[in-house]
């Protein structure tokens, strides 16, 4: 049984994040979605947030769970028998920063080998930062997240004003 996770900050999980773990669901029996809790960025969802938010988003596949983490990712990946690192790659910038921290991983973890995989390609433009800024200046998030968490952003911008 091969364990893969894909981890990320997930703020908001976006339906190319949806993508990517729908791919890895049907590569490998055991698929845990890592959401980092990463102190040193400011995040529109808390931790219990966002986990609970891809727990709902995701729960029709039966071998994708979801999980908040600190610390290093090796750690995790060891604690849960995990020997790929699945990573989303959308541009050349993202490759030369996922190539930095694939190596730092092998050397950390060298059974973990990382996978890149390209979301589909009307999710090639899309991030969490950017469905941020669209539903923040009052555009329509829907083709950029589901429908569970554009409510949640939705209310959560409200509550703001």
């Amino acid at each position: 049984m091969t364990t893969v996770i894909y981890p990320g900050t997930f703020d908001p999980l976006t339906k190319g994040h949806e993508d990517i773990i729908a791919r890895a669901a049907r590569l490998f029996d055991r698929v845990i979605v890592a959401i980092a809790a990463n102190p040193t960025k400011q995040p529109f969802f808390d931790l219990q947030q966002r986990t609970e938010l891809a727990q709902s988003v995701l729960a029709h596949h039966q071998n994708v769970e979801v999980l908040g983490f600190s610390g290093l990712l090796v750690d995790l990946a060891k604690a849960h028998g995990a020997t790929v690192l699945i990573r989303g790659l959308r541009t050349v910038t993202d490759f030369e920063y996922e190539f930095q921290l694939a190596s730092v991983n092998r050397h950390l973890y060298p059974e973990l080998e990382s996978i890149f995989l390209t979301p589909a390609e009307q999710y090639n433009f899309l991030s969490s930062t950017i469905v941020k800024e669209v539903a923040i200046h009052g555009g329509d998030i829907r083709d950029f997240v589901s429908p569970i968490i554009a409510t949640e952003m939705l209310k959560k911008i409200a509550a703001r004003i």
